[in-house]
């Protein structure tokens, strides 16, 4: 990174009340306004640092019972009916809810894990149907973790009403599968504490979904998988511990704060290009996605001022990008800045020459370095970041360095990292277009060969919106025909009964 000689001496006053706008989070302050809430993920790898002894126990319980369910889950000691163990997982859930969990599961997973696991993670039947067919013989030893910190959470929702009846079409007890993991008290709580599930588990208020990973959210399935969560828990405190120190240049969430203010102009002028040399982290770049994007995209400011903030993030994996898009990097538009994942072992295994004296990994290596120093000779600005090898401290250690790099970040640039309005205002207009459904299926009762357009006229809506709702409801309803007119707006449609 080019820094000016003078950039860290203009920045010295951001710097200062992003330290202290961390402290004050840390300790216990309301530091997302918009929800007057803490923002307490870093207490989970280090339930001392919890403003209250209550918060602190309930952090300590929920990691010890986490524990001892999948402790008995693989002894046998909790079955479906049948008396099976348990050897896969299905996770129903969305955004942090899922993402955390994908990341971790495909970062450590190996064939000799107690269980592997697959996601719902969407609300797209044809997803539900492949997951059914595919498991066909296994649902009776498949156990279902059902995430969601409000317990309402529409796709969630949907995805365990279409488990809930595939398992009973089975012949299976579906509350003898499942584990909820959601606020007390949710809708999702009651339901699973009145049909009697095998176990609920905390989400807190003072924790953003694409800051669960360290909560129930991520260290349920982690332990269920066989993965080590008190190694990933020790090496997030790790990093917050380095990532407190005062000295920016000791500091590498700092750093990287100032690396990206410093590449967008404090704007998010250039995007964010990850790209790990890893197979095993090639889902980090959709983490960051969620982790960046929905932290720092913000429309207004702390002060109310519309800024238009963020930093678009992308990336898959090295050297696989190198036959795609690093020719635009390389040589198109400078519209980004670039971040390396760099592991230096390169297998668990016995060492196996591809040429003399070179590994498979060996070329790994030559194609990072040499991708970096081409892309630095033709302008492009890059950073690097090296771990000894993917475990499970070092995943934690580097979740943790960018948790703490979108806080400072979010203090640089004045915006609240901890609240999500967009995300809110699209769920509410999903809702509405679901009420429009029900209109014009009523509509359609009362009338048949009806155009969208004439539909809409009558119930004041969009004929847009309203052809586009007919359109889905023909390609999936056999009752609702469409006579095609010379062009699309003249499609008729009625209902048959």
């Amino acid at each position: 990174m080019k820094f000016p000689e003078d950039f860290f001496e203009k920045m010295q006053p951001k710097i200062e009340k992003a330290f202290t706008a961390m402290r004050e989070l840390e300790a216990g302050a309301i530091a997302n306004p918009t929800e007057k809430r803490m923002v307490g993920h870093y207490w989970l790898r280090n339930p001392g640092l919890a403003p209250t002894a209550e918060i602190r126990k309930e952090i300590e319980d929920t990691i010890n019972r986490v524990k001892k369910f999948a402790e008995d889950v693989h002894a046998g000691k909790i079955t479906a009916k049948n008396g099976k163990r348990f050897r896969h997982m299905l996770l129903i859930g969305i955004g942090g809810s899922a993402l955390g969990p994908q990341f971790v599961a495909d970062a450590l997973g190996s064939s000799h894990d107690p269980m592997d696991i697959l996601f719902f993670d969407n609300t797209d039947p044809d997803g539900f149907d492949r997951f059914f067919d595919r498991m066909a013989d296994s649902l009776s030893q498949t156990i279902v973790v059902v995430v969601s910190k409000s317990g309402g959470t529409k796709e969630t929702r949907n995805g365990m009403l279409e488990a809930e009846a595939a398992f009973d079409a089975d012949g299976l007890q579906f509350v003898r599968h499942a584990v909820a993991v959601t606020g007390i008290g949710s809708d999702l709580d009651r339901y699973a504490e009145k049909n009697g599930w095998l176990a609920r588990f905390p989400m807190y208020d003072w924790v953003g979904g694409r800051t669960s990973i360290m909560s129930a959210v991520g260290l349920l399935p982690m332990a269920l998988e066989g993965f080590d969560i008190d190694d990933f828990l020790a090496g997030a405190a790790a990093m917050d511990q380095l990532t407190r120190a005062s000295d920016v240049g000791q500091n590498a969430a700092l750093l990287l704060a100032l690396m990206w203010f410093h590449a967008g102009n404090g704007k998010g002028d250039k995007d964010m290009v990850i790209i790990p040399y890893k197979d095993r982290l090639a889902l980090f770049a959709r983490y960051l996605q969620q982790l960046v994007m929905e932290s720092l995209g913000k429309e207004k400011d702390l002060d109310g001022k519309i800024v238009h903030q963020g930093i678009a993030v992308y990336g898959n994996k090295g050297s696989t990008d190198q036959h795609a898009y690093v020719q635009q990097l390389r040589d198109g538009v400078l519209n980004f800045f670039l971040t390396f994942i760099e592991v230096h072992k390169d297998r668990g295994g016995k060492r196996f020459e591809v040429e003399e004296d070179v590994t498979s990994g060996d070329y790994l290596q030559g194609f990072l370095r040499g991708t970096r120093s081409a892309l630095y000779e033709s302008g492009r600005e890059s950073i690097t970041i090296s771990i000894s090898e993917v475990n499970a401290f070092n995943l934690g250690a580097l979740i943790a360095l960018y948790e703490r790099a979108v806080g400072f970040y979010g203090s640089l640039v004045n915006v609240n990292a901890y609240d999500q309005p967009g995300v809110e205002a699209g769920k509410k207009a999903a809702t509405r277009l679901l009420l429009l459904q029900k209109q014009v299926i009523q509509k359609l009762i009362a009338r048949r060969g009806q155009t969208a357009e004439e539909i809409a006229h009558s119930i004041d809506a969009d004929p847009e919106d309203v052809f586009h709702v007919l359109r889905h409801l023909a390609s999936n309803d056999l009752h609702i025909r469409v006579a095609a007119g010379e062009e699309p707006p003249e499609d008729q449609f009625s209902l048959e009964q």
